[in-house]
């Protein structure tokens, strides 16, 4: 798949908006749906069993050292107002929805009417409720159901209103890179828990929580169409290696591949671009990914191999934004005339300004 090269070339401000602002909103609604799994199972499952669910959803954000020293003890309340309200953490549903709004805002004139009007209405919705977190919290469920019904209706509005062009397969890239992202931190600190904890067979706890992990990613109805019965390496498989569900990290790197690629305006056979060939080895290692190897004995291996897996995410972001989002000169118009895989390949070659700090800042955030 290739763009029209009848378009005007796109600016990497517009590139870098769309991406973020599709970034963003996948992320707030991840930490909904996180924080809202919480909440259920803290009602299905003893309070005495393992680690707190509270403690090991702070560790899945990677970000418990700034929340111990703001909040102390995580607990319910810490924890739900940390994720959800807190406008001085970056990654919080308030300033994920904030820093999307923004985005959107200085490329009024690149999305459509109808995606600012969903997304500038789930930010007031959010912020109203920002003014009385209690009142919020004493139906935590109806809030976090909101949230992630906003944000799903704002993939769907740009799915439908947004030509798909240029700017639209940043935002998609944008969107699958922070799912991959996020389903990979929640198999990492839930499953590696969960195995290294349990000394017997799976019992009906062990189930929940498993299937607590399933729903974080909300694939617990669509795992047991596929599997049936929860087995712990059939779930960690279905998250990592499903190549059907748009949730799994297979998935969506194979997705983003072909929006990097409708980009560029190369065939997926042609790898032009760094970018392109860290996606497409990436690629690669999740099509012949074995569950039972990544877990290793008692699931040993996880942990190391999804550090690695998000170093190797992390060096696609990175190199999407060298190539293309960093701030450079304006064109020439000879260059201006070129098609998009050979503009693409000249800008690649120019020194990135020094946002490409603030690049790296946003993925430690992720």
């Amino acid at each position: 798949m290739s763009l029209s090269p009848s378009e005007p070339p796109l600016l990497s401000r517009v590139a870098d908006a769309v991406h973020w602002m599709n970034r963003y909103v996948e992320r707030a609604e991840n930490v909904a749906r996180f924080v809202d799994v919480n909440l259920h199972l803290t009602l299905d499952a003893p309070t005495d069993h393992g680690t707190s669910p509270w403690a090991s959803l702070v560790a899945t954000t990677g970000d418990h050292a700034l929340f111990t020293e703001k909040y102390g003890a995580p607990t319910r309340e810490n924890v739900m107002e940390f994720l959800t309200f807190d406008r001085s953490y970056p990654n919080s549903i308030a300033s994920c929805l904030r820093a999307a709004r923004e985005n959107a805002r200085s490329v009024r004139e690149v999305i459509s009417s109808e995606m600012w009007k969903q997304l500038n209405e789930m930010y007031l919705s959010v912020k109203e409720a920002s003014r009385d977190p209690v009142a919020a919290f004493a139906s935590p469920g109806e809030l976090y159901d909101r949230i992630k019904h906003d944000c799903h209706a704002f993939v769907g509005v740009t799915y439908l209103t947004m030509t798909h062009n240029e700017a639209w397969h940043f935002g998609r890239l944008g969107r699958l890179l922070e799912r991959a992202d996020k389903t990979s931190r929640i198999v990492d600190v839930k499953a590696f828990l969960l195995l290294s904890q349990r000394s017997a067979p799976a019992g009906a706890i062990d189930e929940i929580q498993w299937a607590a992990l399933l729903k974080s990613a909300s694939a617990l109805e669509m795992y047991r169409k596929r599997h049936g019965r929860i087995v712990p390496e059939r779930v960690v498989e279905f998250l990592l290696f499903e190549y059907k569900f748009p949730r799994s990290v297979r998935y969506c790197v194979t997705k983003a591949e072909r929006s990097l690629h409708a980009i560029t305006g190369m065939s997926l056979d042609e790898l032009a671009l760094p970018a392109e060939t860290l996606v497409a080895a990436l690629r690669t290692e999740l099509e012949h990914g074995d569950a039972s190897a990544v877990l290793g004995e008692g699931g040993a291996e996880l942990h190391a191999w999804i550090d690695g897996l998000q170093s190797k995410l992390n060096a696609v972001g990175q190199a999407i934004y060298e190539e293309f989002l960093a701030p450079r000169p304006v064109s020439t118009r000879a260059e201006s005339q070129l098609p998009p895989a050979s503009r693409a390949a000249s800008q690649s070659q120019s020194v990135a300004m020094p946002m490409a700090q603030s690049q790296s800042q946003r993925q430690s955030q992720g």
